[in-house]
């Protein structure tokens, strides 16, 4: 299988948090921009979403009392935090990095225009995008997807703490299968977790293929992009 030239990965804000749950895992930081330097490196256009969970997740809030759009705004800020924090490490291994936001913030980033995202991609930089899609009501995996048409990527990597798409929750359910690969029919039909409906419905519609991995595999995200069978692929 030929590998992919340009990419969009999508990484939940609780892998930025490790082990510690809530918060920065600077370490984890550090591996993962160490991951995506190396990927960078062979010319893979990349941009990264960044998802906020390990800040304040909006939904959750919205269920302890919050009005569900400020709760979804809290959430969006969260992801700048974590652009932020990503864009620094990664500038600090010399990866020219862009953070460009849904939300206007000129103090701290770019806005997101598509015409200078595919400029800075054009120039070699990766481009981190933050602040979701600077609507309440959808998540980061519907930005990721969004963001992935828009820079016209040939896939969306997914990272989770688990080997990829399985038929039931690995972690409370140990004989569960893994799949090598999946349609989307499939996946629909059985109900698998592969990403909110919304963002999958996205994927589905515009042929968009999605591959699951698990972020915890040194090098799964070079492996993925160069073709290699990894985690679970969702064509």
């Amino acid at each position: 299988m030929a590998g992919y030239r340009r990419a969009l990965l999508k990484l939940s804000g609780e892998a930025l948090a490790g082990t510690h749950g809530a918060g920065l895992d600077y370490d984890v930081i550090e591996a993962l921009a160490a991951e995506i330097k190396a990927v960078h490196a062979t010319g893979v256009s990349l941009g990264l979403v960044v998802g906020g969970g390990n800040i304040v997740r909006g939904a959750a809030a919205s269920q302890r009392g919050l009005d569900r759009v400020s709760a979804d705004y809290m959430g969006m800020l969260a992801t700048v935090i974590n652009a932020l924090a990503m864009q620094n490490v990664l500038e600090g291994l010399d990866v020219d990095t862009r953070v460009l936001t849904a939300i206007k913030m000129e103090s701290l980033a770019e806005p997101y225009i598509r015409r200078r995202m595919m400029r800075h991609l054009e120039k070699g930089r990766v481009v981190i995008f933050a602040a979701g899609t600077g609507n309440p009501f959808f998540s980061t995996d519907t930005a990721a997807v969004l963001r992935a048409l828009e820079m016209d990527a040939e896939v969306v990597l997914k990272a989770t703490n688990v080997d990829g798409v399985f038929s039931a929750d690995p972690r409370t359910h140990p004989d569960a299968t893994r799949f090598e690969e999946l349609s989307f029919q499939d996946a629909l039909v059985n109900g698998y977790a592969v990403m909110d409906a919304n963002a999958f419905g996205l994927c589905q519609a515009n042929a968009l293929p999605i591959v699951v991995l698990n972020i915890n595999q040194p090098g799964a995200i070079g492996r993925a992009l160069a073709g290699e069978r990894v985690g679970t692929l969702v064509t």
